[in-house]
């Protein structure tokens, strides 16, 4: 396959659109990041709730280990601060729930923000760049081993009918004859087509 064509006019613009999509998916990765990082700015309230309920259930439970040594009601006090412990850990759930909703989002937001865009590239600037490499591979091949009269051929059945009128004979019977001039502008017109230059003449 040939990627880029010879001639500066084609290649010029297969630089411009491979640059363009080079840069669609940057741009589309930069902004992908930094709405990850935009949501991800969202677990400070279920950091919060972690760290109130953790300082909650330390505080508690510290509590309930002081109680207990406290003659006669010390049980009773120490199990009623233990409650005091378990709304603690159910803040501390609440906040991590929080937080891995807020991380989840932000992780598939980033993910479709990148997967859209590139899936976009692949399904129309890609598939025309294969076209292209194989199409100027083959035509390169052609031209390389002398293959003149297929080009010529791939010419005649590809032209629009307004080129193929300015020859002053019938540029097909010309082909079934092997006019040479007629083939020989037909190959460079087709290898013009794909943006292939000529072969240098020994």
């Amino acid at each position: 396959m040939k990627w880029y064509a010879d001639r500066p006019g084609r290649l010029g613009r297969q630089v411009a659109a491979d640059l363009l999509a080079a840069a669609w998916v940057w741009v589309w990765a930069t902004v992908a990041l930094a709405t990850q990082e935009a949501v991800r700015a969202l677990r400070a309230p279920g950091d919060g709730l972690t760290r109130a309920g953790n300082g909650l259930r330390d505080t508690f439970t510290d509590a309930a280990g002081k109680a207990r040594d406290v003659p006669l009601v010390g049980g009773r006090l120490g199990e009623a601060l233990d409650r005091g412990r378990d709304a603690g850990g159910t803040l501390v759930d609440a906040g991590n729930t929080q937080v891995e909703a807020v991380e989840s989002a932000a992780l598939w937001l980033m993910v479709a923000l990148i997967t859209v865009p590139v899936a976009f590239l692949l399904v129309t600037w890609l598939p025309l760049r294969l076209r292209y490499a194989r199409k100027a591979g083959a035509a390169q091949r052609l031209r390389d081993t002398g293959r003149r009269d297929l080009l010529a051929l791939q010419a005649l059945n590809t032209l629009p009918l307004r080129e193929l009128v300015r020859f002053d004979t019938d540029p097909a019977d010309a082909w079934r004859s092997r006019d040479e001039e007629v083939i020989g502008r037909l190959a460079a017109r087709q290898l013009a087509v794909c943006g292939l230059r000529e072969k240098p003449r020994a």
